[in-house]
């Protein structure tokens, strides 16, 4: 066996396998590398647009938030002046109406005070009679005597 023709050998179906590999292995191969550093690439440009969405939206979340939050602070203001008028308007209906109760309560005072003074005359009218027939030992006409009689409630 002579070792040149074998390592000849050797070299020529290293050569055929190497040139093989190179035409039919190494371009799939590079080709699917290639598609796999593509999609890599794609991924992380996506999660850097991803980051800077994010980063934006956050931005709009909390300037809505402050919007949301001035919106609620002048309604809290907007109602709290409201309750404050509703309040007022409320202790002016209520001075209004004890003023006409009491007006209406001193008018009913003032009519049972003069009903309570014409029953009292009527009563002392009365009494009047009745001492004046016990002293005269007779009796008064009243009908006969009415116009002594309401000049007599008069005065009293």
């Amino acid at each position: 066996m002579n070792l040149n023709a074998t390592l000849f050998a050797q070299f020529v179906v290293f050569f055929i396998l190497c040139g093989f590999t190179m035409k039919f292995v190494w371009p799939p191969m590079m080709k699917a590398l290639d598609e796999r550093v593509k999609r890599i690439a794609s991924g992380l440009a996506a999660a850097d647009r991803g980051k800077a969405d994010m980063a934006a939206a956050e931005k709009r979340v909390q300037a809505e938030l402050m919007a949301a939050r001035t919106e609620v602070q002048s309604r809290i203001a907007d109602a709290d002046k409201r309750a404050l008028a509703i309040i007022d308007a409320a202790k002016s209906t209520a001075a209004e109406e004890a003023t006409r109760i009491l007006a209406a309560a001193k008018a009913d005072a003032e009519q049972q005070v003069a009903r309570a003074r014409d029953a009292l005359r009527a009563d002392v009218a009365a009494l009047a009679i009745k001492g004046a027939e016990q002293i005269l030992k007779r009796e008064v006409n009243a009908t006969a005597h009415a116009d002594l009689l309401s000049q007599l409630a008069t005065e009293l």
